[in-house]
């Protein structure tokens, strides 16, 4: 098994593509969405949520957990988790992972606390370099296949990148999704994976 998993933090660029090539090849994925994106581009959120796709919080702002307060962090969590829900209609919990995946020991026992836990991932495309950062549908596809294991995690970004508007994770997940089946693997949100991990 593989999951797929999405950051939703900064724009919305490569979203409709990624949304298309899912729902075409029925493959479950889950999303990570950021308070304040999800207020910049609500019709996104809702299509990601009417899509079927398991929902995680990744907080209410672009923030290092490990600069924050106990109390500062818990409203980062709370104040995601009330956005997305407002706007979607979904509980994103036991789902979270901490913007740039940043968080000590302390800051994860203040996720564990409110009901969530933390997921990492096992690997990640860099697809968000863009080709201005020397990535390439290629690379983004090399570096999944590279380190593909049962159990691994993917991260992947549904934003464009801020210099050239380049959608690599957009534009590779095509190639991600079929060349892994052909090996042998098959897609589940995170929610499947706990169930049947």
């Amino acid at each position: 098994m593989v999951a797929l998993t999405f950051d939703a933090g900064n724009n919305d660029g490569g979203v409709a593509s990624i949304l298309a090539t899912l729902r075409a090849t029925g493959t479950p994925a889950t999303f990570f969405l950021n308070g304040r994106w999800v207020q910049a581009h609500p019709a996104d959120a809702r299509q990601i949520a009417a899509g079927g796709f398991s929902i995680g919080n990744h907080s209410a702002d672009l923030v290092h957990f490990p600069t924050l307060s106990d109390a500062e962090a818990r409203q980062q969590i709370l104040e995601g988790a009330q956005i997305i829900k407002s706007v979607t209609g979904r509980d994103t919990r036991p789902w979270f992972r901490s913007p740039f995946g940043d968080l000590d020991a302390r800051t994860i026992k203040v996720v564990n606390s409110l009901g969530y836990g933390s997921v990492f991932w096992t690997t990640g495309t860099q697809g968000y370099l863009g080709t201005s950062g020397g990535q390439s549908v290629s690379s983004a596809v090399t570096r999944v296949l590279g380190s593909l294991q049962p159990g691994e995690i993917v991260i992947l970004e549904v934003q464009a990148n801020a210099t050239d508007h380049s959608t690599l994770d957009a534009d590779a997940l095509p190639t991600i999704i079929r060349e892994v089946q052909q090996r042998g693997y098959r897609f589940v949100s995170l929610d499947q994976f706990m169930r049947t991990g």
